[in-house]
């Protein structure tokens, strides 16, 4: 799939507040300073459509941007930012649960994990929440530029054992640079498989 334009439409505070439920949309999340706004520039091809920040909880809203006038990308807040109030923490945590609970026209979420790193608490609780809510998801590596191939091999060969001890169906897994590009074509024809599934259900039963 062709992403041919992408805007920015709004950010909201809450569910109540987002776009009508009118388009697929598919969510991206992650902890802060996972390079969430980073990936899904690349994606996209604009450069400046997400803001980055060297600061995590850079997001604290739900941002849609509609992509080829067909669907939207959400970008959710970043999860396990220690330095904000416990208040603050509950807020974003009840804005992003609200979201991915209530959302009917979500039809997948991208759970960003840093490879650089052993699986994190935040990251697990994430994956059993979404899971129990018995949502489509999947995991996309970040950061893979970052480690050599040796070092990169070793972390996702570790993450794909605790996954397969953890999980009796392992979650799917892509691995991703928002610098090289990696991931970009994976994370697209996944989109457009679920896009064109979705049209072929749409025109037998009148949905979107």
């Amino acid at each position: 799939m062709k992403i041919l334009s992408a805007e920015f439409v709004k950010s909201s505070t809450s569910v109540s507040q987002c776009p009508t439920p009118d388009k697929p949309e598919f969510a991206f999340i992650g902890r802060s300073n996972v390079g969430k706004s980073s990936l899904i520039n690349m994606l996209t091809g604009k450069k400046g459509l997400a803001k980055t920040s060297g600061t995590p909880g850079k997001t604290r809203l739900i941002n849609h941007f509609i992509i080829n006038n067909q669907w939207y990308l959400v970008d959710l807040p970043g999860y396990g930012y220690a330095r904000i109030s416990k208040k603050a923490r509950d807020e974003w945590e009840k804005m992003i649960k609200d979201y991915l609970r209530i959302r009917k026209s979500l039809m997948c979420i991208f759970l960003l994990v840093d490879v650089r790193h052993a699986p994190q608490a935040s990251d697990l609780e994430m994956m059993d929440w979404i899971a129990e809510q018995a949502k489509p998801f999947l995991i996309v590596f970040t950061k893979a530029d970052k480690l050599t191939k040796r070092v990169l091999a070793e972390n996702l060969q570790a993450y794909s054992g605790f996954l397969k001890k953890e999980w009796e169906i392992p979650p799917q897994t892509i691995v991703s640079s928002s610098n090289t590009g990696l991931g970009k074509d994976e994370v697209s024809d996944l989109i457009s498989r679920q896009l064109q599934k979705l049209e072929n259900f749409s025109a037998e039963f009148g949905l979107f």
